[in-house]
């Protein structure tokens, strides 16, 4: 097995932006024909949901999102693995409703690995895709 290259996370905030950036859009012209305030906790809920969804299906389809793929990097199983849509939703899940003490816990429980909390729960690790 070759060594797994962690992507930085300065390419995963950039992925993280675009696929935000991208949802947002769609989210708020989807809101705008239905009428739905996007600020309010229903809207901001729909919102996270809505990212559930695209990175679940798009990195358990794939491996990568549209950010992802612009940044060249790819999400993975611990061993190097394509996952699936279980463990990619369970990555998800963190970033899409939990991001900040998700990536809180992950710093502070696993040092030095790089890994958010939820991809620690879903075995997963964010990589170059490059080397894979």
């Amino acid at each position: 097995m070759e060594e797994i290259v962690r992507a930085s996370w300065g390419d995963r905030f950039w992925a993280w932006l675009i696929d935000v950036l991208l949802v947002a859009i769609v989210w708020i012209g989807l809101a705008s024909a239905l009428k739905i305030d996007v600020s309010s906790p229903a809207g901001l809920g729909c919102f996270s949901a809505m990212l559930f969804i695209y990175w679940t299906a798009l990195e358990g389809y794939r491996g990568q999102s549209f950010g992802k793929m612009v940044q060249n990097i790819v999400v993975i199983g611990a061993d190097g693995e394509r996952i699936g849509l279980k463990d990619s939703a369970v990555e998800s899940l963190g970033k899409a409703f939990l991001l900040p003490l998700d990536c809180l816990i992950g710093w502070a429980a696993f040092k030095g690995q790089g890994q958010r909390a939820f991809n620690k729960l879903s075995n997963t690790i964010v990589a170059s895709a490059d080397e894979q």
